[in-house]
């Protein structure tokens, strides 16, 4: 995974590998019973109502095929919106509508497409085009988001998410995540978007990266990354442990995303989060993971944990710029 190092020092900085955690952690700690909630968007949206976590507005569904047609009455009256695969994966199968131009529908990237493509995309996320093993899928309809002014220069005509990895209820690191012109505003780090870890104790800026390479400011605003402090952090930590008793699963991912009016809203979860993040905050998570444990052995209280988290895992405890980590 990192070329430039040895595995010797991969242990040493305790860098989690794929095989590890998916045997030691995803597959130790997480119910395959537990797996729908976060496997499911729906499922998501409804278990977070019903604790009364803050989502994003759902406007509708198309489950049939014959219902694909409607579809463009019903978004009529809606000038943007996002249409996304229920059970979709690693950010694809999201089509982001920003504004309209007569008949036509306006991408976040500026592209113009009429209500043909709109009925191809979604007859796609149906048949399991863009799903997880390739399933008959279900197509949400959601409000676009109106992401804090704090971020806008942030991300490039997307909307940035923060991803937030909990284990045993302890959020352990937490990156965000920052679309640009070549990821087509979508915040998917494969894409080619921007991923920038954040220090759990502050909320600040730990590094950059895109393409696994160091980067200091956007590659299309031009915005110094290192000047930027994440709004409502306590809260966002909150809820993102929270969704760990929502789930039953120990280990997992949980995307927020900071609406300028609602404040912090649970956008998905991942129940196999990936790695990357490590990179992103210069750091490994397996040492982080072991104090997360014994945090979780301590006490049951969320606020105490979260509170623990942040003493121990700020980077400013640890020294920032320790480590010079990069994918090759």
């Amino acid at each position: 995974m990192f070329g430039l190092i040895s595995p010797s020092n991969l242990r040493r900085l305790g860098i989690l590998g794929m095989n590890r955690r998916n045997i030691g952690f995803i597959g130790a700690y997480n119910k395959r019973k537990n797996y729908r909630i976060a496997d499911n968007k729906l499922e998501t949206k409804s278990a977070a109502l019903s604790r009364s976590i803050p989502v994003p507005e759902l406007y509708g569904t198309i489950e049939r095929q014959f219902q694909v047609k409607t579809i463009t009455e019903q978004l009529e009256a809606r000038d943007s919106f996002v249409i996304k695969p229920s059970q979709g994966s690693g950010g694809k199968g999201i089509l982001v509508i920003t504004g309209r131009n007569g008949d036509l529908f306006v991408k976040s990237s500026g592209v113009e497409i009429d209500s043909r493509e709109i009925k191809r995309h979604t007859s796609n996320i149906l048949a399991g085009l863009y799903s997880l093993g390739g399933r008959n899928d279900s197509a949400m309809i959601e409000a676009l988001i109106a992401f804090d002014p704090v971020l806008k220069d942030y991300s490039f005509e997307g909307v940035p998410d923060i991803r937030v990895i909990v284990f045993r209820g302890v959020p352990v690191m937490a990156m965000i995540r920052c679309a640009t012109r070549e990821s087509d505003g979508k915040a998917n780090l494969h894409q080619g978007a921007v991923g920038i870890g954040i220090d759990i104790g502050t909320g600040q800026i730990v590094c950059a990266v895109q393409r696994n390479r160091i980067i200091t400011q956007h590659p299309d605003t031009g915005v110094v990354f290192g000047e930027l402090k994440i709004p409502h952090w306590q809260q966002i930590l909150d809820l993102a442990a929270s969704c760990a008793n929502m789930t039953g699963l120990d280990y997992l991912g949980a995307d927020v995303v900071i609406d300028r009016i609602r404040g912090p809203m649970l956008l998905e979860l991942n129940a196999r989060p990936g790695l990357a993040i490590q990179v992103a905050n210069q750091a490994g998570l397996r040492h982080r993971l072991a104090t997360a444990d014994k945090i979780a052995n301590l006490t049951n209280d969320q606020d105490e944990k979260i509170k623990l988290a942040r003493e121990q895992f700020s980077q400013t405890r640890v020294g920032r710029g320790q480590l010079a980590l990069e994918i090759v």
